[in-house]
């Protein structure tokens, strides 16, 4: 059984998969779905498509000379069968798979190295072109953190990003407002502390007064 290639995007076309298309001088062109096959009809580029491999390979972002890489190349040589050959030959492929998967991953970590220090230098650029926007300090505040960062032996702006986590951190994150803890009393007679959602207009205040007269109803309703 022969996995051919898309003559498109590089994908595998599967036997009994796919589309077929033979043109008039006898050239058969296989593609993996209907998606390449229609883009191939609009005569466009493979290259200049980003879902390609023949694009990821142009911009650098898959192998392209690797000794692995030749064990795909087509062979059309008749060899009589022998069970031993067989056998080798199963073992080699699963072992090419193993190392092929092993330096396209040292490919792709040495591809994104340096990665994030490039973005932390792209977003500092952009802080400093748009500094005028960034929400300003009292001078109190200012003075306070100075005075915080000189005690602590810190710098100010790692100061600032600190105090900035720790307000993130007391935030509920709840839709409707924080948190309201109040005493119930239990029917054994004993007292609890339950905590409520307090969530805008859906919220309802319950007074102290309505709950004792409410105990008091229950009370002589108990002594009748």
């Amino acid at each position: 059984m022969r996995v051919e290639n898309c003559f498109f995007c590089g994908r595998p076309a599967w036997p009994s998969k796919g589309i077929t298309f033979m043109r008039n001088d006898g050239k058969s062109f296989r593609f993996c779905r209907s998606k390449c096959h229609k883009n191939f009809k609009m005569k466009r580029n493979p290259r200049k498509l980003k879902w390609t491999k023949a694009y990821r390979k142009k911009a650098g972002k898959e192998m392209v000379v690797d000794s692995t890489l030749q064990f795909a190349a087509r062979r059309n040589v008749p060899v009589r069968y022998d069970r031993e050959l067989w056998q080798k030959t199963l073992k080699a492929m699963e072992r090419i798979s193993e190392i092929r998967a092993r330096r396209e991953r040292a490919f792709y970590k040495k591809r994104m190295a340096g990665k994030r220090a490039r973005e932390v230098a792209a977003a500092r650029k952009l802080v400093a072109e748009n500094e005028h926007l960034l929400p300003r300090l009292r001078g109190s505040e200012k003075r306070r953190l100075a005075e915080l960062a000189a005690e602590r032996g810190l710098d100010v702006e790692e100061l600032e990003r600190e105090e900035l986590a720790a307000k993130r951190a007391k935030k509920t994150g709840k839709a409707f407002g924080g948190e309201v803890r109040r005493l119930r009393v239990r029917a054994d007679g004993g007292i609890e502390e339950v905590s409520e959602a307090v969530g805008g207009h859906m919220h309802e205040d319950v007074d102290e007064d309505d709950d004792d007269e409410d105990d008091n109803d229950d009370d002589e309703m108990d002594t009748d």
